[in-house]
Formats: structure tokens, C-alpha cells, sequence
């Protein structure tokens, strides 16, 4: 997707070798207008797959999953970092490790937004060793429901979390696969 490419190529900051900063636009301010059109890739690349229901993770997958639900036509289900008062029973649970922050959480949903009969197509902000994903593939599971694919903002190619996910039959589409952060300069790979 160019334009996600292009706004990478402008705003995003390399921080290291391993990561990326985006926060100008995806991952603490937001430009809608992009978002929308990320949200319109994404429902172009699964439309004819069925999908119930759309997965991600709070807080950075919120907006490109919206807008994908937008576009859709189906409800946008966040899997929760931090218990609540309210999300305290009934719930499919898993740990996912992030790397950026260098900690652990377990993620939670409700079990009455989550069916067997559902398929359902999970999106998040970055894909890098794939624990994010791994975490909601796992709750998808405990609902018995069906894995329609997984859509991706920014994948990290270096990282083994894309190829380990594709090898285990999962279709991934990621918006833009960065396939080096060397020398300071981000680089795709060319599909």
C-alpha cells in the first residue's frame, strides 16, 4: 500500500534496528483519513471471506480495525490489556509478550462476542515475532470459531513472526512488510 509507505517513509523514526516509531499517525496520534484507507485495503484483500466478527488488540489496532468493521459491515471486538470492573467473568484469556514494552499481559475478551459460528479476521498495528497474534489466534480457538485471516498495518520482515504464521497456514496480508531498519533508513521488501 503506498500510501501507508509513503507516510512511514515521511513521519516514521527508527529508533534501532528492531524498531520503528509511528506514533505521528498510528500508534498515539491517528490520521483518520489514512486509517480509512487502510480500513478500505483491508476489506478489499478479505471481503469475499466471510468474516463475522473483526479481532485486534487495544489499543493501536482499534482504528485500522474500525475501519476495516466500517467497511465490512461487521462489529470490531478489542481484546482488553487491563482487568476491569465490568470484564470480570466469562472470558477467553491468553498472554501475549510485547516486545516494544518489554512485558507481559494477559489479554481478555467476553465470551458472549466471540461464537463458534463466527469467522473472524484479525488485525493489528505491527507483526513482528507474532506474540500479539499468537494471543488472539489462541482466544479465536477457545471460542471455537474460524481464523479467516489475519491483516497487518506494518509488518516486520526481518523478524520471524510473519513467516511463522504463514508456515502454520494462517493468510497474512500485511499493508507494508519492512524488511530492514539498517543505517537509520527504513526499507521494504517488494511484493
Amino acid at each position: 500500500m503506498e500510501l501507508l509507505k509513503n507516510k512511514i517513509k515521511e513521519e516514521g523514526i527508527v529508533l534501532s534496528e528492531n524498531v520503528l516509531k509511528v506514533d505521528s499517525f498510528l500508534n498515539h496520534q491517528i490520521d483518520p483519513q489514512l486509517m480509512y484507507e487502510i480500513g478500505k485495503e483491508f476489506a478489499n484483500r478479505f471481503r469475499n471471506e466471510g468474516i463475522t466478527k473483526i479481532l485486534t488488540l487495544e489499543s493501536s489496532g482499534i482504528a485500522p480495525s474500525v475501519m476495516a468493521g466500517l467497511q465490512l459491515n461487521v462489529p470490531v471486538i478489542f481484546a482488553r490489556k487491563r482487568k476491569s470492573l465490568t470484564l470480570i467473568n466469562e472470558l477467553y484469556t491468553s498472554t501475549v509478550y510485547s516486545f516494544t514494552k518489554q512485558e507481559s499481559n494477559e489479554i481478555s475478551i467476553s465470551t458472549k462476542y466471540l461464537e463458534a459460528d463466527d469467522r473472524v479476521l484479525i488485525i493489528d498495528d505491527f507483526l513482528a515475532n507474532g506474540q500479539a497474534a499468537l494471543g488472539l489466534i489462541d482466544m479465536v480457538k477457545q471460542a471455537n470459531a474460524k481464523i479467516a485471516g489475519i491483516g497487518i498495518v506494518i509488518e516486520k520482515g526481518f523478524q520471524d513472526g510473519g513467516n511463522n504464521l504463514r508456515k502454520d497456514g494462517y493468510r497474512v496480508e500485511s499493508l507494508a512488510i519492512v524488511s530492514s531498519l539498517g543505517n537509520g533508513e527504513v526499507t521494504f521488501t517488494q511484493e
